[in-house]
């Protein structure tokens, strides 16, 4: 097995202000004292474990988020849905995540790459992550939370790349922190060097247990995460914000974070939602709907940005949430040889979505065939790719009127703009009897300038203009 392990240090914070950009000085607290800083905080000389009250002193535009664990754990969650693009062996730590890795590196170029591609993802999802490879999980996490960017794939490695690391990093460690350090053991080598019967008699067996997994001599079990069967992730922004630029830079990361969710699970999802939260006022939702399933971030933003275009918000947006609660089975398209040169974007599916975005759901649709003969029943609105219904062998028009207009009748000819030459026909439809009888005869008929129409007869002689052909 080969373990990923990403460790999360600004967690607390990012959970606020992972949206966009914060230049101001930062932290997240909890129980009066500072929990992480920002890197501004921190270069004005605020550190963890500082009282609030001082580190404002020091710094009165101090910004100051409430430490929010239920917010951590679900941004973790959703980290861990995302990861699932990568591996479906996802496990949660307090304060990060493992991925076993050991199965899937074929399929990313190696471990390497793998460790490339996580570590870019997770930036642009808007966090901060210290990653480590391992052979076992508790050496990748504590390489990890010990900031060391190591990738090691012989267990052999582990003794010498563990040893120098504080023991505290060590679960069972922190209990005996002051008789480790009356001893002079500080890192994980020296306390591997003492004596094991007198480690276990002075400090317990759960610190030597964690040594042993951390080397691979003991079995470390794990729950995997279960993803779940919708998604729901949100993302408060650290102001309020009206301008649709800001909006969709945030709106961004939480698509990133549906792909990554989405191709986990093998699904795709032909419509979304996100909710716009602005202070007491009802949400402002906006629903995007796909012509086919689809999981591809860049699809679903150039449609949420077609949305968002016209967008009047009354009231600053405080707060984003991105609904997709139908997921649809995902069918991905077959590469070609020699694939086709123009870009996805102006594909007739891509094309619909747009102007639907654009125009409203409701204005862009395809014609159905209908079982039933009367024109005026033959065919419907319905969704791009629908299966007809109906089956005519006789030519019909594309344009039909909204209503039947009477033709003169001239010498027993009809005339529309001048006399007109039946050329086809007839064809006699005769149904409805059970609603809206119609017995007539039609005919394609030609008008001097070339152009071709679809004219009927009634039984009472009556002659009426139906459709256009040209």
């Amino acid at each position: 097995m080969l373990w990923l392990a990403l460790h999360l240090p600004q967690l607390p914070l990012e959970v606020f202000t992972r949206g966009m950009a914060v230049r101001r000085p930062a932290v997240a607290a909890e129980g009066g004292r500072v929990e992480v800083a920002n890197g501004p905080a921190q270069a004005a000389g605020v550190r963890p474990g500082m009282t609030v009250a001082a580190a404002q002193a020091r710094l009165e535009s101090l910004q100051v988020f409430c430490r929010d664990r239920g917010r951590e754990a679900e941004a973790l969650a959703g980290l861990a849905g995302w990861a699932g693009r990568f591996t479906p062996h996802v496990t949660l730590e307090e304060d990060g995540l493992l991925l076993e890795i050991g199965g899937c590196l074929r399929l990313f170029g190696g471990a390497a790459k793998l460790l490339t591609g996580v570590e870019r993802g997770v930036r642009g999802l808007g966090y901060r992550a210290l990653p480590a490879v391992a052979p076992t999980a508790r050496a990748a996490m504590w390489l990890a939370r010990a900031g060391e960017r190591r990738l090691i794939t012989d267990p052999a490695e582990l003794p010498a790349a563990i040893g120098g690391l504080p023991l505290l990093l060590a679960e069972g460690a922190r209990e005996h922190a002051d008789g480790l350090l009356a001893m002079g053991v500080t890192t994980v080598g020296e306390c591997l060097a003492l004596p094991r019967a007198g480690v276990a008699r002075r400090f317990g067996s759960a610190l030597l247990e964690a040594l042993d997994q951390a080397l691979g001599r003991l079995p470390d079990p794990r729950p995997w995460f279960e993803p779940p069967a919708q998604f729901a992730s949100r993302l408060e922004l650290p102001a309020e914000v009206q301008d649709s630029g800001a909006l969709l830079f945030a709106a961004r990361r939480l698509l990133e974070e549906l792909e990554g969710f989405l191709r986990g699970r093998g699904a795709g999802v032909q419509q979304f939602h996100v909710d716009l939260l602005a202070g007491t006022s009802p949400p402002t939702r906006l629903t995007v709907g796909l012509v086919s399933p689809a999981r591809d971030a860049r699809r679903l933003f150039s449609l949420l940005r077609e949305h968002m275009a016209g967008l009047v918000l009354a009231q600053p947006v405080r707060e984003i949430v991105l609904l997709a609660p139908a997921l649809l089975p995902y069918r991905p398209r077959n590469l070609e040889l020699f694939p086709d040169a123009r870009p996805e974007e102006e594909n007739a599916a891509a094309l619909i979505e747009r102007l639907r975005a654009r125009l409203g759901e409701g204005m862009v649709h395809s014609l159905q065939c209908v079982a039933d003969h009367r024109p005026e029943r033959a065919m419907k609105a319905a969704e791009p790719g629908a299966v007809d219904g109906g089956d005519f062998s006789a030519p019909r028009p594309l344009w039909l009127l909204p209503r039947p207009r009477p033709l003169p009748l001239r010498g027993g000819v009809p005339h529309w703009g001048g006399p007109l030459t039946l050329c086809q026909g007839p064809e006699r439809i005769e149904a409805g009897w059970w609603e809206e009888p119609v017995a007539r005869d039609y005919f394609i008929a030609e008008a001097a300038g070339g152009a071709r129409y679809w004219v009927y007869r009634e039984a009472t002689g009556a002659w009426f203009l139906h459709g256009i052909f040209a």
